[in-house]
């Protein structure tokens, strides 16, 4: 089984709060994304390594999608309940090395569609797949 079919469903999770945000903002930018999502990578490895994060300086959009984005990761990662996040049932908690390397296929796609389709490319890539945003 292919990594993006064993974790869809948290591809999804973490792409639902991107989305999210972009239904909100249609001025986010994959650059944005791509900001927060690549200090959440540094926040979470810092995390698994037992030393301090970056101080990574976001955009205020960016940290919007960073806050919300952590939410969901806190919670696939079994990190208490949240009131922004409802998930029937309750996942498996993930390991960080695993939400990591969902965190880092994100990263992928967003360089990919970026690249093929401009600074959106990526969120309107994904937004054809998101029929409950």
């Amino acid at each position: 089984m292919a990594f993006e079919e064993k974790y869809l469903d948290v591809l999804q999770n973490i792409e639902f709060p991107i989305q999210s945000v972009y239904k909100a903002r249609p001025e986010l930018t994959d650059y944005d994304v791509l900001s927060a999502i690549e200090a959440l990578i540094d926040f979470y490895t810092a995390e698994e390594r037992k030393r301090e994060p970056k101080d990574f300086r976001l955009s205020e959009i960016s940290i919007e999608v960073y806050n919300d984005v952590k939410e969901m990761c806190d919670f696939r990662l079994g990190k208490g309940n949240s009131k922004n996040v409802s998930v029937e049932g309750s996942p498996k908690p993930l390991l960080i090395s695993e939400l990591l390397s969902c965190l880092k296929t994100i990263k992928n796609s967003i360089n990919k569609w970026t690249k093929r389709y401009g600074r959106q490319g990526y969120l309107n890539f994904v937004k054809q797949y998101m029929l409950y945003v």
